[in-house]
């Protein structure tokens, strides 16, 4: 019957595991890469002013045979500091300027340099010779230099790349609809409509309300009319008080409203957000109204709100703006009460004379009390003035004998409740 042998000491098998590892590294096949260390401290920005970059590294650690790590061993990352003062030299002026005064080109010639920004690498440091017809090329610009006078990308090792909402340059991370870096739309929804509403008569419409805190905001239609946009405090950003603005950018509710009129009648607006307040879409109608439609993105949390808010306003987003009156948006719905037309007798007028005529531009007429004699015409009242004893009525008047074509006009009464949907006016066939 044999004997029991003990086992193995263990530090054999430490030392066996020790062998075996070894003998796989120097005459095994790799096992696959290395594996890297901890990314280091990032760097100071590479400028004192304005952008600049901020550089990182790590070390590859592996054994041989093994392959090179996957990934890159610097990584890089935008500063932005306070911008630089005025007249300061730009990066790359100062380093074309550095050879200055030395001979290049194997002569003993020298140089004044300025930078030439027409070669085909924008991230080699080409210098154009002051006085001369020729550039010169030395070499690459340091990291962080500027792509070119507008660009938003810099240069990395030789190459042009911008930075991604991450703030790392050469990332592919975009901002979704949502604002959020990367993110999948999924934090909020999008408002897409069409108004379509034909107005009644020429003036200023309210087509939506755009709540604080919207993004990706855009407006578009095909037509002679004017979009308009009011902000919270009733003032105009663009296209009020009957005046068409110039397309452009515009700077309002914490973001920029670009603003476009192409040729073809077609007219946009968007802005990228987030709306710092409540902003009221307008139309100003001249001719019928072809559809304009209008998206933007809200948070989650705000779009039943939003909801809510739109079905309660809806007659007061119906509403006709007029012109002369700066139109608040609406907080508190009101329901208008169902009124009978009226007619009204007009009184000696103890307002001051009216004005003259405004113009072919405008198309506004002006009457007064001692005008008005019977005719059959049909008044839409819009807003009212106090004067005296009477209310100036800032009305819409068409003949509904002769069939004219609408027109506006001032009108004194004595009496007006600003609730009159429609009433019946005695007014001169002129």
């Amino acid at each position: 019957m044999g004997k029991l042998r003990p086992g193995p000491h263990p530090l054999w098998n430490l030392l066996l595991l020790m062998w075996t590892l070894l003998s796989c590294s120097l005459g095994g096949s790799a096992q696959g890469p290395g594996e890297w260390t901890l990314w280091g401290s990032w760097s100071p920005c590479s400028s004192s002013c304005g952008r600049g970059l901020s550089v990182r590294s790590r070390r590859c650690i592996r054994f041989p045979r093994e392959e090179l790590c996957w990934g890159n061993t610097h990584e890089y990352r935008l500063c932005q500091l306070p911008d630089c003062p005025p007249g300061a030299m730009l990066f790359r002026d100062l380093q074309c300027a550095l050879y200055n005064g030395y001979p290049v080109l194997g002569s003993q010639k020298t140089y004044q340099w300025v930078p030439f920004y027409g070669a085909p690498n924008q991230c080699d440091l080409n210098c154009l010779a002051v006085g001369h017809a020729f550039y010169h090329s030395f070499g690459r610009v340091l990291d962080g230099t500027p792509c070119s006078p507008r660009s938003q990308g810099l240069c990395v090792a030789g190459r042009c790349l911008s930075a991604g909402c991450d703030g790392l340059m050469g990332s592919d991370a975009r901002k979704d609809h949502c604002g959020r870096c990367g993110g999948a739309n999924d934090s909020c929804l999008s408002v897409q409509r069409v108004f379509r509403d034909a107005g009644a008569f020429a003036g200023y419409w309210n087509v939506t309300l755009i709540p604080e805190g919207a993004r990706h905001i855009r407006a578009s239609h095909r037509s002679r009319n004017h979009l308009a946009l009011m902000m919270s405090d009733g003032s105009y950003l663009l296209n009020g008080n009957w005046e068409v603005s110039p397309p452009g950018t515009y700077e309002a509710a914490g973001t920029h409203v670009i603003y476009t009129r192409a040729t073809g009648l077609e007219e946009t607006l968007h802005a990228a957000g987030p709306t710092s307040q409540d902003l009221l879409l307008q139309v100003l109608l001249q001719e019928p109204n072809p559809g304009i439609e209008f998206e933007f993105w809200l948070p989650r949390e705000r779009y039943g709100p939003f909801q809510e808010q739109t079905q309660a306003l809806d007659w007061s987003l119906r509403q006709p703006q007029p012109r002369g009156v700066k139109p608040q948006p609406p907080e508190t719905p009101a329901v208008p009460a169902a009124i009978s037309p009226q007619t009204l007798t007009p009184s000696p007028d103890p307002c001051p004379p009216c004005p003259d005529t405004r113009g072919r531009a405008h198309r506004l007429l002006h009457y007064c009390s001692s005008d008005f004699v019977p005719g059959g015409w049909r008044v839409q009242p819009l807003s009212a003035s106090p004067c005296s004893q009477c209310s100036r009525l800032e009305c819409w008047a068409a003949s509904t004998r002769l069939r004219r074509p609408v027109m506006r006009r001032h009108a004194p009464v004595t009496c007006l409740r600003l609730t009159l949907l429609s009433l019946t006016l005695s007014v001169p066939d002129d």
